[in-house]
C-alpha cells in the first residue's frame, strides 16, 4: 500500500485529528487569555478587598481556568474526563501524603488569609524574625526587614509561633528609664519628665501620663515615664524624647551616675607573738 493510498483510507481519521488539535490550539489560547483576564478582574477588587487576599485570590482564579481549560482539551480528544478527575483526586491525596509540610503551609496560609491577624503593610515579629508584610501566598509569607532585607518564612512557621503585630492597634505606650543619682531630688527628676511629656504635642493625653520611681538601683535611682502616642508616630517621639532627656536632666543640676562600686580596704597590721620580740 502506497502513501497515497494510506493517506486516502486514513484521511477522515487524519482530518477529525487535525481538527481536535486545531481545536486544543485555540482552546489554549481562550484558556490563556481567559486567565490573564481573571487575574487583572481579581486584582481590580482590590479595593473592595483586603490587599493580603489579592495575590492568593488571582492564583486561585488562573489556575481554576487552566484546569478548565485542560478538561476541556482531555474531552475533545474523546478522554473520559469524569475519570481524569477521579484519578486527579487519588493521585492528589498521594501527592499530599507525600508533601505534608507543604499542606500545611498551605492551610496556613488559608487560616492567616481567614483570620487576618496582620494586613500587608503591618510590621510583626513570629519568633525571632522582624518584618513588614509584603505579601501572603499559598506558601510562603513575604516581609521586608528594618535593614531592607527580604524573608521568604513558610506559613506553617508564621502560624505556628506567638504572633506580635506591631501596627494594629492606633496607639502604643511609651516607656522611658532616667536614672539619676542618690544625692538628687526625686520630686525634681519626676518634675523633668513631666515638661518633656508637656512639651511634646504629640503624646496623648489619655491614657493620662504616669510617673513613678521604678527602682532604687545599685548606682542610680530609676524614673519611670509612660505615655501614648499614635502607632505611626511612636518611633519619631521616643527619639525626639530620649534626645531631649539627657539636657533637660543636667539643666536642672541632676547627674546620670555611671555604674560604679565602692570597695572598702581596711588593712591590719600584723603582729607578731611576744616571745618573739622579746628574742629579737
Amino acid at each position: 500500500m502506497d502513501f497515497n493510498e494510506l493517506v486516502k483510507d486514513y484521511w477522515p481519521q487524519l482530518m477529525a485529528l487535525a481538527m481536535n488539535i486545531g481545536a486544543a490550539i485555540l482552546i489554549l489560547i481562550v484558556t490563556a487569555i481567559a486567565a490573564r483576564i481573571a487575574r487583572r478582574g481579581v486584582k481590580r477588587l482590590s479595593g473592595r478587598l483586603d490587599a493580603i487576599l489579592i495575590p492568593v485570590l488571582a492564583n486561585i482564579a488562573v489556575w481554576t481556568v487552566y484546569i478548565i481549560g485542560l478538561l476541556m482539551v482531555l474531552g475533545r480528544f474523546g478522554v473520559n474526563t469524569t475519570s481524569v478527575v477521579a484519578l486527579l483526586g487519588a493521585a492528589g491525596i498521594a501527592v499530599g501524603l507525600a508533601l505534608k509540610d507543604t499542606l500545611q503551609n498551605i492551610a496556613a496560609g488559608f487560616i492567616l488569609l481567614g483570620l487576618r491577624p496582620f494586613r500587608v503593610g503591618d510590621f510583626i515579629q513570629f519568633g525571632d524574625t522582624m518584618g513588614t508584610v509584603k505579601e501572603v501566598g499559598l506558601f510562603t509569607t513575604q516581609l521586608d526587614t528594618v535593614d531592607g532585607l527580604s524573608i521568604s518564612a513558610p506559613n506553617s512557621n508564621v502560624w505556628g509561633q506567638t504572633l506580635t503585630n506591631f501596627s494594629r492597634n492606633a496607639t502604643r505606650r511609651i516607656e522611658i528609664v532616667a536614672s539619676i543619682a542618690y544625692g538628687d531630688s526625686i520630686d525634681k527628676g519626676i518634675e523633668v519628665l513631666r515638661r518633656l511629656v508637656a512639651e511634646e504635642e504629640r503624646l496623648l493625653p489619655e491614657p493620662e501620663p504616669a510617673f513613678a520611681v521604678r527602682a532604687l538601683a545599685d548606682s542610680s535611682v530609676n524614673l519611670h515615664m509612660r505615655a501614648w502616642a499614635r502607632t505611626d508616630e511612636y518611633w519619631d517621639v521616643y527619639w525626639s524624647l530620649m534626645a531631649k532627656l539627657k539636657p533637660a536632666l543636667e539643666a536642672e543640676g541632676l547627674t546620670i551616675p555611671f555604674p560604679q562600686r565602692e570597695l572598702h580596704i581596711v588593712n591590719q597590721v600584723a603582729r607578731q607573738p611576744l616571745e618573739k620580740i622579746e628574742h629579737e
